[in-house]
């Protein structure tokens, strides 16, 4: 059996974690068994679906790198295919025709609500052997409701939760299409899944109540009915179900906050599914581990401190040219200029252990763009008359450096140090304040070296 899998959001948002390590999953099983994983745009939902939202998902999932083999398929493009199928269930007898008005529906529901019942459909214009139905009312369009079987129980062995079986008396003969002939979304699912070869649906748990009823259906058409996996639902920090305050915001915000994509990535594999006690580790790694056994069937916690820690492991590994491309982008969208950085890999290699994200490392360089002034509180505590004294003797010794390498701007630094008798801080803080607009920074001596001779000289003549 050649393992096929999908990913199947509904273009009515953007693209969130929930949905993207549904997507993870999902191509990364396909991925270690040499299947095919397919992208499938379940687009149905015509009143809330928009192409923004198919772009952003699209969007999401290239910035993963969680490329897909077949697809993008539209369930709207497949319109005359369901219809094809329903035709053949109603002429097989596995569906049939209701003229249920919506006032006789409203009234059956109060009926049974009074009575403590479960509201369910009552099957008045299900045909069985023997049984007159109805007259057929005039000026009602039918649905299509699917013929469940009423004895008996769907089961299957999930793959996350075990073993599931549903009574098929708690089931009844949902619509698979419309008044206006627009099939359904649990029945355009099922067609999908077996027209596609589905061999694995991996999806969120809050499916589980819509598996019973298309395993029937798939049953009904004759069709090999999938595996599934169901995922448990991703917490917030606070313990609470994921909301927009923690997590559940737009993949590509991620982006927008500074997070590498193979960050974000590596923390997904971890919400629910583990390798021993592995932290950190490759795509290629996680498709060799990966399987669905060692999903947890208990909701995972989204951890924002877990994510950043994760994300300055990967900044510390990455390459410096391409840290150097994402910063630029970064800085220039701000509007600031960044020419005067003479060799912005050197920064990005002085700078990039100390830092979370990428808008971090950009904003730690952003001083070596354009003359930030410290704040008055910071000038007046650390630009004191002595300081300035100290910086104007370092001024000089700096301007007889033949060679401008960090040694050599070390050795001034200490020499300034000696003339005046006082401790490295006393002259390395105020220059510091006076290049970078703050007290702390990497080694003085190798910011000195990377921001350039001009660079330096001419921030020390305002002082």
């Amino acid at each position: 059996m050649t393992v096929r899998t999908r990913f199947a959001p509904s273009p009515t948002g953007f693209l969130h974690i929930g949905g993207a390590r549904t997507a993870l999953f999902s191509w990364a099983y396909a991925r270690r068994h040499g299947g095919t994983f397919i992208l499938r745009i379940e687009d149905t939902d015509v009143a809330r679906s928009t192409p923004e939202a198919v772009q952003a998902i699209i969007d999401g999932m290239n910035w993963l790198g969680l490329a897909h083999d077949e697809g993008p398929f539209y369930q709207m493009q497949r319109m005359d295919r369901y219809k094809e199928v329903i035709g053949q269930m109603l002429a097989a007898g596995t569906a049939y025709y209701c003229y249920t008005s919506k006032e006789e529906l409203d009234a059956l529901r109060a009926e049974q609500e009074a009575k403590k019942e479960k509201p369910r459909y009552d099957g008045r214009w299900r045909p069985e052997a023997g049984k007159t139905l109805p007259a057929v009312p005039a000026g009602i369009e039918p649905v299509v409701r699917f013929k469940n079987p009423t004895s008996g129980v769907v089961a299957w062995d999930d793959q996350v939760k075990g073993r599931i079986e549903i009574s098929n008396t708690e089931l009844d003969d949902f619509i698979i299409a419309r008044a206006d002939g627009t099939p359904t979304y649990n029945f355009c699912v099922v067609v999908d899944d077996w027209d596609m070869g589905i061999t694995h649906v991996i999806r969120g748990d809050d499916h589980v109540n819509n598996t019973p009823r298309q395993i029937n259906v798939l049953a009904a058409l004759g069709a090999t009915v999938p595996q599934y996996a169901h995922l448990s639902m991703i917490l917030g920090d606070d313990g609470q179900k994921l909301s927009k305050r923690h997590g559940a915001v737009s993949v590509m915000q991620y982006d927008e906050e500074g997070y590498l994509p193979e960050a974000v990535l590596n923390y997904l594999a971890r919400l629910g599914w583990s390798h021993g006690d592995e932290e950190l580790f490759s795509m290629e790694q996680f498709v060799q581990w990966f399987d669905l056994d060692h999903i947890t069937a208990s909701a995972a916690q989204f951890n924002t401190e877990k994510l950043n820690w994760l994300n300055a492991q990967y900044l510390k590994q990455a390459d410096n040219a391409r840290l150097a491309a994402e910063v630029k982008q970064r800085l220039q969208k701000q509007g600031v200029d960044t020419a005067a950085v003479q060799d912005m890999e050197r920064v990005i290699g002085l700078y990039k252990e100390r830092v979370n994200s990428l808008n971090e490392l950009a904003d730690a360089i952003h001083p070596f763009c354009v003359v930030v002034h410290a704040s008055a509180d910071v000038q007046a505590q650390h630009l004191t008359d002595a300081a300035k004294a100290t910086l104007a003797t370092l001024k000089a010794k700096l301007t007889a450096v033949s060679e401008w390498i960090a040694p050599n701007l070390n050795a001034a630094i200490k020499e300034t140090v000696a003339e005046h008798a006082v401790k490295m801080p006393a002259v390395a803080i105020p220059l510091r304040v006076v290049l970078l607009g703050q007290p702390q920074s990497p080694s003085i001596d190798q910011v000195l070296e990377v921001m350039g001779r001009e660079g330096v000289l001419a921030r020390l003549q305002s002082v």
